[in-house]
């Protein structure tokens, strides 16, 4: 059973907690502006991504306020100057970050209020936050209005023009290590998340074309043992494994072959731990 959701009849606030409950985690883009007087504005958004490596495109979305509509000063700024900076969001900051999301009057200074240092850009008048592992000067491309009133959209389209990135978060090739970054990301409601070694775990990435789903034998797709997500890890395999190599797992795993849903059941364990190709190889009749 689904529940099924009509935008054009459901309210604001609950049609909104439908969308953020669902598509979440969203990574956070902590934007630095300036207005024309030479105000400064630090505001966090969820909506947030990059698009592009080349060019490298980031886009982000100051939406206007759900509760009386009136648009956020960042996309005011954004628009008038064409010059924003992109902090992201360390676990190390984030409950500053939640003190500059507070509606703060124009003109009141995010930095001074949350206490970070600000530090100026090398290309765009926007300060960078000195706190954050991450910094991009941007110049916004273009915006796309969607709608007027409560929480409608102000997509911003940003090129990076320069990254300035921490050495602390760096491994030993030079790469962001993602544990070290400490990311944070943005959940339904109030709820936030961690992107530490308990939270993550890994894929292989496909580089090559894969078994697929529809190239698993019949014996192995249609297991009432199996789920979608272990034929989706046998399905990832580079090729079936060869009768020889399957003839060598078998003779050395201790199973009774006689009873395929123990088989299935010790398959599925190895496909748990990994060993998704020696649990290919066990399951092949």
């Amino acid at each position: 059973m689904y529940k099924v959701i009509d935008p054009q009849t459901t309210a604001l606030p609950q049609l909104h907690q439908y969308l953020l409950g669902s598509i979440s985690p969203r990574p956070i883009c902590f934007a630095s502006t300036i207005d024309g007087l030479g105000r400064h504005n630090l505001a966090p958004f969820s909506f947030f991504n990059v698009v592009s490596a080349n060019p490298p495109i980031v886009v982000f979305s100051p939406n206007n306020s759900g509760r009386d509509g009136t648009p956020k000063q960042t996309y005011l700024n954004a628009k008038e100057t064409g010059e924003v900076v992109i902090n992201v969001v360390s676990e190390d900051i984030v409950n500053q970050m939640n003190v500059a999301a507070a509606p703060w009057e124009h003109g009141v200074s995010e930095f001074e209020k949350a206490g970070f240092t600000s530090i100026p850009s090398d290309l765009v008048k926007p300060l960078r936050v000195a706190e954050s592992p991450v910094q991009m000067e941007c110049k916004v491309l273009e915006i796309k209005e969607f709608g007027s009133g409560g929480g409608s959209g102000k997509l911003v389209i940003a090129e990076v023009l320069k990254m300035h990135i921490s050495e602390s978060i760096l491994d030993s090739d030079g790469k962001i290590d993602p544990f070290k970054i400490k990311l944070v990301g943005r959940m339904g409601g109030s709820w936030y998340c961690r992107t530490d070694r308990d939270a993550t775990f890994q894929l292989a990435q496909p580089m090559a074309v894969t078994v697929g789903y529809d190239g698993l034998p019949s014996s192995i797709k249609y297991s009432d043992v199996l789920s979608a997500n272990d034929l989706g890890a046998l399905s990832a395999l580079a090729a079936i494994p060869e009768d020889s190599w399957v003839q060598e797992i078998k003779s050395t795993t201790v199973v009774d072959y006689s009873d395929r849903q123990a088989v299935e059941l010790l398959a599925k364990e190895w496909i748990s731990t990994g060993k998704v190709a020696e649990a290919m190889a066990l399951l092949m009749d």
